[in-house]
């Protein structure tokens, strides 16, 4: 079975989020039909809810380190100014 990192408890999350998704969708589809059933959006936002707090339990992604090189040369911007002494006029 091939991992792709998430623990069990994340992909747990995501599945609830989508099958609040599908019951969203019921809701706004019996609305559109005229006979809103509304423990369908109340079915969705627990749904969803749940799915996001399992879901947050995620670790940030790692840093790709795209924009390194403006980050160093702002660094060493500051650096330069803060190290300068201020002249006077």
């Amino acid at each position: 079975m091939e991992d792709n990192g998430d623990p069990f408890i994340v992909r747990v999350g995501t599945f609830f989020m989508v099958m609040g998704l599908g019951a969203f969708v019921l809701f706004v589809t019996s609305d559109i039909a005229d006979k809103a059933d509304f423990d369908y959006l109340f079915i969705a936002m627990v749904l969803i809810f749940i799915g996001w707090s399992f879901r947050r339990k995620k670790a940030p992604p790692p840093s790709a380190g795209r924009f390194e090189y403006l980050r160093k040369m702002r660094e060493n911007a500051k650096n330069k100014k803060a190290g300068k002494p201020k002249e006077k006029k």
